[in-house]
């Protein structure tokens, strides 16, 4: 990872960091390599992680990660205080957005925060140049599809979320939504 890809990853996760209460239990969808939880070391009491990537399980103290997909390739029954799916949902096919909401839905306990950040619908331009000029590693450009921002709002929609918070953030150029479970 390069350092542009590490100060936007670094961005997101402190953005999320201020909905993390202490002691939280959290789910990443996305984790990658588990950055997101060693940074929030001292204030979560434990994290899951799943992602695509990773080629086997990781455990360690405070967190465990899980190679494959959400929700089929975690361990099932468990329910958390947070879940965080930063620069993932701009991923997803829009034929699976309404049942992530649902699993999501699932796997937060009643009042937890669902915490998403998507890139503006300009980023993929500004990606696509960065990457040209190797300033950038991949970040997946390819299964960007054109993600409005603006539809987060309805797949995580009532009776099962409400919209807590939603900011922009570096320029406008990233998007943060917090809902809350009902």
């Amino acid at each position: 990872m390069k350092a542009l890809d590490k100060y936007l990853q670094n961005a997101r996760i402190n953005k999320a960091k201020q909905f993390i209460n202490s002691g939280d239990t959290v789910l990443d969808i996305g984790s990658v390599d588990g950055v997101m939880f060693n940074s929030w070391k001292g204030l979560i009491s434990k994290g899951i992680g799943i992602d695509p990537t990773l080629k086997q399980k990781v455990e360690t103290d405070l967190y465990t990660l899980y190679p494959g997909y959400f929700p089929q390739d975690l361990p099932k029954g468990e329910q958390f205080n947070a879940i965080t799916l930063l620069a993932v949902l701009e991923h997803i096919p829009t034929q699976q957005q309404n049942q992530l909401a649902l699993d999501c839905f699932h796997f937060l306990k009643p009042k937890g925060k669902l915490i998403i950040t998507v890139p503006s619908p300009q980023v993929d331009q500004i990606l696509e140049i960065l990457l040209k000029l190797k300033l950038i590693e991949g970040m997946s450009l390819e299964e960007h599809y054109g993600y409005k921002p603006s539809d987060t709002e309805t797949i995580f929609s009532a009776p099962q979320f409400k919209l807590f918070y939603k900011e922009k953030f570096q320029l406008g150029l990233n998007n943060l939504f917090v809902f809350e479970r009902l």
